[in-house]
């Protein structure tokens, strides 16, 4: 008995959604536009995920040695930095690539280079450039920094200079900038998605609207709800492999036409070009079950939360 019902309800349901064609094609016009939108967040999260980490990379702290410092001590200092919680990577740069390096952005300035060859010794300084795992967490490292066991080697300052206390104020406006866009992002998130949920809900129950005399009707002759409901669920079902089968399909020349559009910070990065097709087609498992899986539980939900209103007679 329970299967030959969970036919007739199957069977229904699709003879329903067939029947109802202006009806279905209205809901399934609305829902994926809904579904774009909520898929368009997956997007746009990591556009703007890839734009923060793009300003995170670019924010580091430098540590100037003494040119008296020995190797030995430098490294041994940036090992103790590595062990930091806070510390994501420490990157050496000897006195003699900093040498490299210098005569290398001036090597069109003939004066500059005859007066460092002059010297008897080398100049510049060994350093460390130290990049934290979040950009709130520099002014510790600085902290640290400044602690005698820190600044010393046997009593003998090896730390020159910390450059973080001049950037301080820089890196406080960026680490607002990031939190401020995280949270607008989120905000942003929640309010379409219950935007989404409304939309399709009302859509939905506009569908149902034209059969609540049918419904009334297989209630007084002594259907259960299920048996009632069944039908419309699986209609609701229907409207949503539908719609999410149309989003993915929009989502292909919409990734590839508009995509450097959406991209606001691609000044950031000269070595990255954003690829929204790209990045669509590596993650096409994860955007295609998320896209159904939400336009499935939006039809089946609405459908089955639309019908119940009419239940009662």
């Amino acid at each position: 008995m329970f299967w030959t019902n969970t036919k007739r309800i199957l069977k229904s349901g699709f003879i329903s959604f067939f029947r109802n064609g202006f009806v279905s094609l209205a809901a399934i016009l609305v829902m994926s536009i809904t579904l774009f939108a909520v898929g368009s967040l997956l997007f746009s999260g990591a556009l703007l995920e890839d734009s923060l980490n793009e300003l995170r990379n670019k924010v580091d702290i430098n540590v100037y040695f003494v040119t008296t410092a020995e190797e030995s001590d430098v490294l041994a200092m940036k090992a103790t930095l590595e062990g930091l919680p806070e510390v994501q990577i420490v990157e050496y740069t000897s006195k003699d690539e900093a040498l490299a390096r210098f005569q290398e952005k001036h090597k069109d300035d003939q004066l500059t280079l005859q007066a460092l060859e002059e010297l008897d010794e080398n100049p510049l300084r060994a350093s460390l450039s130290i990049r934290a795992k979040e950009t709130s967490q520099y002014e510790g490292i600085a902290r640290f920094l400044e602690g005698e066991s820190a600044l010393s080697v046997d009593n003998e300052p090896i730390i020159d200079n910390v450059n973080y206390f001049q950037n301080k104020e820089a890196i406080d406006n960026l680490t607002g900038i990031i939190d401020n866009s995280e949270r607008s992002n989120l905000m942003k998130t929640i309010l379409l998605v219950i935007v989404s949920v409304l939309i399709t809900f009302n859509t939905i129950t506009l569908a149902i609207y034209n059969s609540r005399e049918e419904i009334r009707v297989m209630k007084l002759v002594g259907a259960g709800n299920w048996y009632v409901q069944g039908p419309f669920v699986v209609t609701g079902g229907m409207y949503g492999v539908v719609s999410a089968t149309a989003a993915l399909l929009l989502f292909y020349p919409v990734t590839q036409w508009f995509g450097p559009m959406f991209y606001p910070f691609s000044f950031l990065s000269s070595t990255q070009d954003i690829n929204l097709l790209a990045y669509y087609s590596s993650n096409f498992s994860e955007i295609f079950f998320t896209t159904f899986a939400v336009g499935i539980t939006l039809g089946i939900i609405s459908s089955y939360l639309a019908v119940k209103r009419y239940i009662n007679v």
